[in-house]
């Protein structure tokens, strides 16, 4: 009992492992504005497709040893030797199709990078600049995908990117912070609440 009253309350998805602690204390719901960073968590979210988040955080360091600290400049430049060694990477997600879009989406990012200056304006532009304060009291409301989670994707899709459906794209914008979808009984949905100042 009073180990319950010393821990705070977390989001209900939260475990017990410590990998999944740190990433929901630390890191979930954070927002996130750089350009690099951003597409480093739209790989991973992509990886995750049909899988546990937590598989992805337990392989996160494999992935980005493999992938060049998931640096799209890199990526995008990838060989087809490069591509044979990935998918026979025993320490990362080895399927065809998330290793080719990958590489496929490092080239659009570059792409978009050149046209619209920003990837991160590209991105929060879908949520108006700033992070959407949600109010869910249990983790049965929050949703798996939302207007403008579907919007991204259909952006996305248009511009070349691939395996970025509107489910994986609300996964991501609840990571960077776009959306604070920590359950308000949860002790970080206060703290991430911007606070307002007098001007």
């Amino acid at each position: 009992m009073e180990k319950n009253n010393i821990n705070p309350v977390r989001c209900k998805w939260v475990s017990d492992d410590p990998i999944y602690i740190t990433y929901h204390d630390q890191e979930w719901g954070v927002p996130e504005y750089d350009d690099y960073k951003l597409f480093s968590h739209l790989i991973l979210d992509m990886q995750q497709a049909g899988l546990s988040w937590i598989t992805i955080l337990k392989k996160r360091d494999n992935f980005l040893k493999a992938y060049d600290d998931l640096n799209p400049n890199k990526i995008a430049r990838y060989d087809e030797k490069k591509f044979t060694e990935l998918m026979n990477n025993p320490g990362i997600i080895r399927n065809r199709l998330k290793i080719e879009s990958t590489i496929n989406n490092a080239k659009c990012f570059l792409d978009l990078q050149e046209k619209k200056g920003s990837f991160s304006k590209y991105l929060w532009s879908f949520v108006d600049g700033k992070p959407i304060i949600n109010q869910w009291k249990s983790l049965q409301e929050v949703p798996a995908q939302t207007p403008k989670s579907i919007a991204m994707s259909k952006d996305l899709k248009k511009m070349g990117f691939r395996f970025l459906g509107p489910t994986i794209c609300y996964a991501f914008m609840q990571a960077v912070g776009m959306v604070n979808d920590h359950t308000t009984d949860c002790f970080r949905h206060q703290q991430l609440i911007p606070i307002k100042r007098n001007k």
